[in-house]
């Protein structure tokens, strides 16, 4: 019975229209725009429509005080759709298939029609690339700055292979002079040792020697002692 009497009142102001000339509106690909009604709170009127094409996507109905959005075709402006106290329609997170003609019906004490063409347009891909080419500056900026710190508190690769290879140079000439200290110790002992041996052997033979004069000079007293 209020559907009828809408139709009624619909069919009823539609004796006298008012139709605006159609606006054009622009949005970039991703961001929000928003249809406005020229309605305030304070406006009287039966009910605000909102199609694209011939679909209805909106509807605000003072008679039912209910407040609606719709899919539309393809679903696609699911969960996308928000309206305000004013009949106002709110596109968000727009699609290049959003473009598009939208047509707002205010009903009242007469039937308004308001057109919107509405183009969405992709984001070209310079914009992509100043925007990739800002993300690798900034990342190479970044990398250098953490190489630099890296530098001043950690020694490079370079350093630690110079300092590697000295401390190998020095391990090997201290192991040289150990080796050289320790065959000049072993030639020292082994002359030592043989000057040692050759002096025992002069000494003994220098002992047997004077034990040999002792008894042949002995011999000799007693053999003279026996003939005198």
């Amino acid at each position: 019975m209020v559907n009828a009497f809408v139709l009624f009142c619909v069919c009823l102001c539609r004796l006298v229209d008012v139709t605006d000339a159609v606006k054009s509106v622009s949005v970039m690909e991703g961001d929000s725009v928003t249809l406005n009604t020229d309605v305030t709170e304070t406006q009287q009127y039966l009910m605000i429509q909102w199609t694209f094409g011939s679909t209805r996507i909106a509807e605000v109905n003072k008679l039912t005080q209910t407040s609606s959005t719709y899919d539309g075709p393809d679903e696609r402006f699911r969960d996308r759709l928000k309206l305000d106290q004013t009949g106002s329609l709110t596109i968000t997170n727009t699609k290049t298939n959003d473009t598009g003609l939208y047509q707002l019906t205010i009903v009242s004490g007469e039937t308004k029609y308001k057109s919107f063409n509405v183009t969405v347009n992709e984001r070209s891909s310079s914009s992509n690339c100043v925007t990739s080419s800002w993300a690798v500056i900034n990342s190479t900026v970044n990398q250098t700055e953490d190489a630099n710190i890296t530098e001043l508190y950690e020694p490079s690769s370079g350093h630690i292979h110079c300092c590697g290879f000295t401390e190998a140079v020095i391990r090997l000439a201290l192991s040289a002079l150990v080796g050289v200290a320790t065959v000049a110790v072993l030639v020292y002992d082994i002359r030592s040792t043989r000057s040692e041996l050759i002096r025992e052997e002069e000494t003994r033979d220098i002992t047997v020697s004077g034990v040999k004069s002792d008894q042949h000079c002995e011999l000799s007293r007693r053999f003279s002692s026996r003939y005198v």
